[in-house]
């Protein structure tokens, strides 16, 4: 055993016959150790392993419960005795330790599904390749407003599984990303939600477009009549990924480019949403969150709201004070008429583009990090209409160059957020826009995309 190998607790004996068994846990993070106090509440003997380190602040909160664990290892002998495992998102199905587990047909489930097992409230899922953070954070806005009793979990704030052991909601607004629903198997979602679906994370998928697709669409699994299929009408992908599906669920549609009834549309420059005999109509220079892309989180959102039957006016008034999250095109301010925006939260190719889309001033761009087979051609066309010049910030930014050095006269590298910010700084003038939009994963030269934008403001701050 290593030095940096930490087992904590003695092992505990199994429960008797007849008690629940052994649950292990892989991963020790918000979702994982959400997992294993909702797990121990249930009566289950828990075991939770990390490959890596566990941060100090899991590790406390694991003591304090009195949970097993360990870090920087794996130990078979303790997980392929488990009657069920709940796996992390990020680890993927290809991990040895993964494939062990389902040689000796141990189920493999996600703190999704476990957690669906212990809560009767209604679950509003939603999901698809860009705007999930966005719309889930809103349509909990708009309820929360509204006074109901609703929960916000899945990829964002406390872990569903924690808060299902820990409060009583009546209904959750939970992100689900693909990973996730892949390790979803009886969990029912009441409202789904799929936003759109470009292609992302592909490494997971044996690069097979067609493999990410049907994740997504398992959003919709064990739906009902009873229920409610929210989806863009205008997403090529997602209407000919259903073309070969059938959907038990009343479907919402939303749209920009055409009336849908029922559902959310445009007309001019007002967004309509007819459901059951409720009309709302709300101008979209009104809506706090502006963009094409927006427009269609915000009527996503409105779909979900006025499903649940909330009076109009609350509706518009969450939809017209509503702040977005942290890094997502979040304003850092101006200095010397130059804007700042920290879009770190852009991980792939397809969320630039909706920032670029929105951006009304030449743009100089923060671009790279770990690239994940990303496609730059979709971008040609906005970076030739309103890019300036790239600042790289990234290990290897080779694609990069190879992309864009016929569209942009400068592209630059630099190695930190510091360095990106000061060189972005001095290509710009008086009216552009700063925009650190990144396409790429941050893990080359940071701990997460929070810790990118983070260091990113900080840099802005000391210019």
């Amino acid at each position: 055993m290593s030095e940096n190998t930490t087992i904590s607790n003695q092992k505990l004996p199994l429960q008797g016959a007849g008690g629940p068994g052994l649950i292990a846990i892989l991963g020790a993070g918000e979702s994982g150790v959400g997992a294993a106090f909702l797990a121990q509440r249930q009566g289950y003997d828990v075991f939770v392993s990390d490959f890596a380190a566990i941060a100090e602040s899991y590790k406390k909160q694991l003591q304090d419960w009195n949970i097993r664990f360990e870090e920087n290892q794996h130990t078979e002998d303790d997980i392929l005795g488990a009657v069920e495992v709940i796996k992390s998102p990020g680890i993927p199905d290809k991990a040895p330790i993964v494939k062990k587990i389902k040689e000796k047909n141990i189920p493999v489930i996600s703190e999704i599904e476990f957690a669906g097992r212990y809560t009767d409230a209604k679950i509003i899922g939603i999901t698809g390749s860009n705007g999930k953070t966005t719309t889930t954070s809103l349509t909990y806005h708009i309820l929360k407003n509204a006074g109901l009793n609703v929960g916000l979990a899945g990829n964002i704030g406390k872990s569903f599984a924690y808060q299902v052991a820990t409060e009583k909601f009546d209904l959750y607004v939970l992100e689900i990303s693909s990973f996730m629903l892949d390790d979803m198997y009886r969990f029912k979602v009441d409202i789904a939600v799929l936003l759109n679906i470009t292609p992302d994370h592909l490494d997971r998928y044996d690069y097979k477009f067609e493999n990410y697709v049907a994740s997504k669409f398992r959003i919709t699994q064990n739906q009902t009549a009873n229920d409610v299929f929210i989806y863009c009408a205008d997403d090529p992908e997602t209407i000919k990924g259903m073309s070969g599906r059938s959907f038990a669920a009343q479907q919402l549609p939303f749209s920009i480019q055409k009336r849908v009834e029922p559902g959310a549309y445009l007309d001019q420059n007002n967004m309509i949403i007819n459901i059951h005999q409720q009309h709302f109509q709300m101008s979209i220079t009104e809506l706090a969150l502006q963009g094409k892309h927006n427009l269609y989180n915000s009527m996503a959102s409105g779909n979900v709201a006025t499903y649940l039957e909330i009076r109009n006016p609350l509706i518009r008034e969450s939809m017209s004070n509503f702040k977005n999250i942290e890094h997502r095109l979040e304003s850092v301010g101006k200095i010397s008429g130059i804007s700042f925006i920290n879009d770190s939260k852009a991980t792939n190719v397809n969320s630039t583009w909706y920032a670029l889309e929105s951006m009304t001033t030449d743009v100089i761009l923060i671009l790279g990090g770990v690239d994940k087979g990303n496609d730059y051609n979709i971008l040609k066309g906005l970076v030739k209409q309103k890019v300036k010049a790239i600042v790289c910030l990234g290990k290897d930014n080779k694609r990069i160059h190879d992309a864009f050095d016929e569209d942009v006269d400068v592209i630059v590298n630099t190695y930190s957020a510091q360095e990106a910010v000061q060189v972005a700084y001095h290509l710009a003038t008086k009216g552009d826009t700063v925009l650190l939009s990144p396409a790429c994963a941050s893990f080359d030269l940071f701990k997460n995309y929070e810790d990118r934008g983070r260091q990113f403001k900080q840099a802005v701050r000391e210019l």
